[in-house]
């Protein structure tokens, strides 16, 4: 058979409607141009994605070096046992109780969103996010088939919550649960008591989940981050979505866990479990030691991440025409540019522009977005690099908006 007949075959088959909604990560989207440049010579500063430079702590390492099972076999499609105690501990050191019984170990935060958006909703059931949200959320959305509403906060308060009235306008009858980051990827906003209350409230008005995303919960500079577990009018419809990644610098473990006191959610959670079989032996048990300690790890994490974000706010304060706000969380800022479209400044940025060998890697804060053509010329900066680097990379941005703009007025 001749090459282009079956490439012609290969264009008659029709993939799923699911195929074509799924949605490309604007967090990497422009990666394969920046490897590109680097190749060519050029410099690139990643501010586009969360991933820390710092080193993984020794303790990860010498747990995969020891483990000494004659066989690397299937662990339980729940979790290894040492690892639902470490979580179970874990929760307990900050005043969450939970059983081992209602813990699901998931491979990474993601796992755990896509088990209770799909132990909670039919298709084309609606989960309600604030955006900008994590721009994941789009995709496993239409991995579960369910439709994402977004209620639409503003950078003007540092994208903080709106009124009772204004979430609640967004309520249909196919609403099944409130879907919430905090403290927040993509803006570092922790959301006070008054603001989770909000959320609880509305919750069992309307009979909804809440579905909680407390992965960056150690990164909190400003203010004091509430698990939704500290609510216990909460705890019936409570979805505690987790993750090892950031709090301890091991994304590449992909280590996460579903938390839950409703039965019904953990037992469907262990059943799709059984379904992929099981998540990655070795890992689980090279976390656990901290997971069940985890004070040590994370507290030089925090400080560190504190003084990045102060040098990314300071430095902020000199680039004329920028709109921002100080982070309280996370590692991750939005900011709005001087200019209307931040997509194509970005793609201009690492596909043209140099100062002295050097660019930047932005990413376009659109894709953060569910409402077309929201976050036009906002982007989302991740404070990953060294304190020198973040300010480097600052200082390329200010000249290169000055150019862009005398380019594009």
């Amino acid at each position: 058979m001749r090459e282009s007949d079956v490439a012609e075959r290969v264009e008659a088959l029709r993939l799923s409607r699911r195929a074509g909604e799924m949605q490309a990560s604007p967090l990497r989207k422009l990666a394969s141009i920046a490897e590109k440049r680097k190749m060519e010579g050029i410099k690139v500063y990643h501010l586009n994605i969360g991933q820390p430079d710092l080193p993984t702590s020794p303790a990860v390492f010498e747990a995969i070096r020891s483990f000494s099972l004659p066989t690397i076999a299937y662990a339980p499609s729940n979790g290894i046992p040492v690892a639902l105690a470490a979580w179970k501990k874990y929760y307990a050191h900050y005043g969450i109780q939970f059983e081992e019984s209602e813990l699901i170990v998931t491979a990474g935060g993601s796992e755990a969103i896509i088990f209770a958006m799909c132990a909670i909703c039919d298709a084309g059931d609606e989960v309600m996010v604030f955006e900008p949200f994590y721009t994941n959320y789009n995709g496993f959305a239409t991995i579960s088939d369910v439709r994402l509403v977004p209620v639409s906060l503003s950078i003007n308060n540092g994208f903080h919550l709106p009124e009772e009235q204004e979430i609640e306008r967004c309520i249909t009858s196919r609403t099944r649960a409130i879907l919430f980051c905090n403290p927040s990827n993509p803006t570092g906003t922790i959301y006070a008591k008054e603001e989770m209350e909000r959320l609880v409230r509305l919750a069992r008005k309307h009979d909804l989940f809440l579905i909680s995303d407390e992965v960056y919960r150690e990164f909190a500079y400003d203010a004091e981050a509430h698990s939704i577990m500290d609510f216990p009018d909460a705890w019936d419809r409570a979805i505690v979505v987790d993750s090892c990644s950031k709090r301890f610098n091991v994304c590449g473990a992909r280590i996460g866990v579903l938390a839950s006191h409703h039965s019904g959610v953990v037992q469907t959670a262990l059943k799709f479990g059984m379904a992929r079989l099981s998540v990655a032996t070795i890992e689980q048990a090279a976390v656990s030691p901290l997971l069940g300690d985890p004070g040590p790890y994370t507290a030089p994490l925090v400080k560190e991440f504190r003084h990045r974000r102060d040098v990314v706010y300071d430095g902020l304060k000199k680039i004329p025409g920028v709109t921002f706000y100080k982070p309280e969380g996370a590692f991750y800022i939005v900011i709005g540019l001087p200019l209307r479209d931040a997509d194509h400044f970005a793609r201009w940025l690492i596909e043209e522009y140099e100062l002295n060998g050097e660019t930047v890697l932005l990413a376009p804060a659109a894709g953060f977005y569910a409402t077309p053509n929201k976050g036009a010329n906002e982007v989302r900066l991740a404070f990953m690099l060294n304190a020198n680097d973040l300010q480097r990379s600052l200082d390329i941005l200010q000249a290169a908006l000055d150019r862009y703009g005398k380019a594009h007025h």
